[in-house]
């Protein structure tokens, strides 16, 4: 979603859409060109309900499915990948004892795979600019849900839209904010964002979700190549973080975060009853051209000891928690303000 993308804009109406992104983006939030175009391209959508400012969404570039959602995905047994190196990074998911990996050489190219696990209905969420993986219950109200990418963007953060009411939703905060869902909630489920070597350990009758077609993208390339080095976020119009650099991984829990070089050097982090732990062996996604050869950024696992105190020998029982490693200037753009543990 930049001139980097993996998609292009093309002819007048992606032109359109683009000026009202850019028009919205100086703060034109009301611009009758801008809302012409989303209404052209959104007629469903109930624009007068929302919760944000309108001015705060920009185009990202493709339009609505322009980076198409996975919505029939294919799995392979762990037994059965060939061509997964067991340092790159995938989204491991357990749900009722089922388990299923989604790498990120194939959500960088769709972003969002409706899914089935355990009985449960899945949503599972990569948005590379901010790298947030985010894994949400699909089920509300009484609905199952199916969301697809609407190509714009909150915060540097993909805006995604459910099918059935077409309303758009944060995907880093899995909240409704424009159309009739406008401040509904989804309810996000702990995975792990691990190596593939970690999640065959903990998962070896485990299954992979593979291209339905190989040939559609460049599956193992990262179109988004230096991202996570450079000096500022594409498509960003807000405040910085201070002190800290704001491309700096951090962890963020329950409106919590702390800086991935902290959680490095220490190995393990406890607050209370919640548990941090580092551990070597993931490629970053957003370094090098193919993910496989990406920087060491390490495996993070955050966990909440239930009947002991900070997971000790001895302690009680621990369990996953909802966690996601994105950048600093994410978790200061959407909890502006709050201190990010960096030392």
């Amino acid at each position: 979603m930049s001139n980097c993308s993996p998609f292009r804009a093309f002819g007048l109406f992606a032109a359109t859409v683009a000026v009202g992104g850019l028009l919205a983006a100086s703060g034109a939030g009301a611009n009758p060109l801008t809302r012409l175009s989303w209404k052209l391209e959104w007629p469903k959508t109930d624009f007068s309900k929302t919760s944000i400012d309108l001015s705060e969404i920009t185009s990202g570039g493709p339009p609505k499915d322009g980076i198409p959602s996975i919505d029939d995905p294919r799995t392979v047994p762990v037994s059965e990948v060939k061509n997964l190196a067991d340092t790159e990074p995938v989204v491991g998911l357990i749900i009722n004892g089922k388990a299923r990996a989604y790498p990120l050489r194939i959500l960088t190219w769709h972003e969002i795979v409706n899914d089935e696990l355990g009985g449960v209905p899945v949503t599972v969420t990569y948005c590379p600019l901010c790298n947030s993986a985010i894994v949400f219950d699909r089920r509300l109200d009484g609905k199952v849900l199916d969301f697809g990418t609407t190509g714009k963007l909150r915060h540097s953060d993909m805006v995604m839209y459910d099918r059935q009411t077409e309303s758009w939703w944060q995907q880093f905060l899995g909240q409704g904010i424009v159309g009739e869902m406008t401040g509904k909630r989804l309810k996000t489920i702990p995975a792990r964002l691990e190596s593939f070597a970690n999640f065959k350990k903990r998962a070896p009758g485990g299954d992979v979700l593979v291209p339905n077609d190989p040939g559609m993208r460049n599956y193992g390339a990262n179109p988004y190549a230096g991202y996570d080095t450079s000096a500022t976020p594409f498509l960003f119009q807000g405040d910085l973080p201070k002190g800290i650099n704001p491309m700096v991984r951090v962890i963020v829990v329950d409106g919590q975060a702390w800086s991935l070089p902290l959680l490095r050097e220490k190995g393990r982090v406890t607050q209370g009853d919640l548990v941090l732990t580092w551990q070597a062996g993931q490629n970053s996604a957003l370094d090098t051209r193919a993910i496989s050869q990406g920087r060491d950024v390490g495996n993070v696992v955050v966990r909440r000891t239930q009947g002991g105190q900070g997971g000790g020998q001895g302690g009680g029982k621990a369990k996953d928690v909802v966690y996601d490693v994105t950048f600093a200037f994410v978790f200061n753009a959407f909890f502006p303000g709050r201190e990010i543990h960096h030392n």
